[in-house]
């Protein structure tokens, strides 16, 4: 008997389809088990007088641990990606409604100016057309008041007359408050200096001077009425009508006492004194 013979054999010979299996196992990590359970079902089914062993599985590898996890940070990345994705989309939509809002408030105010300045448009144009004829009634009323006034005629006798030649003869002289000439006036100190010619005393003020006489109306003067400015009792200016539709006053202290025309100034309303 030969060496070789004598040495009892113990193992046989792996079969090919179960070194495969392994070789798979080694490269492939846990796939590579499975892939190497399902080869050596079958090659150890056909060889049933084949010893039973117990084969060792190969350990993960350290490559595949590091695929494993490249793996999980892509899944990870990608989920984190798909959530940005998401936040802009719907921030994205979020702008556009906000836009389209804002577009449509836009609108609005626009339209809104644009009715109430056609508002304030048409009322200007009503206030205008109101004004218009307000105005050519005033002129009306005027003309028919100048003539009214200019076509009165003065009372008979020599009161008046005189008052009048008074007045005339005081024009061009300065104004001073609380004067009563003879070289200065104030309004009521040239009135009553007037009336004084004709033995008619009347009170020093223009207050008291609005209410001493008759009231007549303005389209009803005649010359030698005395006119007055603000309101019976309370007046704060006066004058003489001297016919003509013209009147003599002390105005002011720019103006002295001057005759104007009643356009000049018009006066509230008149007493008749003589």
């Amino acid at each position: 008997m030969s060496p070789k013979a004598q040495i009892p054999s113990h193992r046989k010979p792996r079969s090919s389809k179960m070194n495969t299996a392994l070789r798979a196992g080694v490269t492939g990590g846990v796939m590579g088990t499975i892939a190497l359970t399902a080869a050596a079902t079958p090659a150890l089914a056909a060889d049933k007088n084949a010893p039973t062993e117990t084969v060792e599985m190969p350990t993960l590898s350290g490559d595949l641990a590091n695929s494993t996890s490249r793996a999980a940070e892509s899944l990870q990345m990608t989920a984190q990606q798909y959530e940005l994705q998401e936040a802009q989309s719907s921030a994205a939509s979020e702008a556009r409604e906000q836009a389209q809002e804002h577009k449509q408030k836009e609108e609005k105010a626009k339209a809104e100016a644009a009715r109430k300045a056609e508002a304030a448009r048409k009322a200007r144009a009503v206030a205008q057309k109101q004004a218009a004829t307000q105005s050519t009634d005033d002129r009306a009323s005027r003309s028919t008041e100048r003539a009214s006034i200019s076509t009165a005629s003065a009372p008979q006798g020599g009161n008046v007359s005189t008052v009048i030649n008074f007045l005339k003869a005081q024009v061009g002289k300065s104004y001073v408050m609380g004067a009563t000439g003879p070289s200065a006036y104030d309004c009521s100190g040239l009135t009553g200096a007037a009336f004084k010619q004709v033995g008619v005393d009347l009170p020093r003020t223009s207050q008291p001077q609005s209410t001493s006489g008759t009231p007549v109306s303005l389209d009803n003067l005649q010359p030698g009425d005395l006119l007055y400015w603000g309101s019976a009792g309370s007046a704060y200016h006066v004058g003489v009508y001297v016919g003509g539709g013209k009147f003599i006053g002390a105005q002011n202290s720019s103006t002295g006492v001057v005759e104007r025309p009643m356009s000049y100034d018009q006066p509230t309303g008149a007493v008749r004194v003589l």
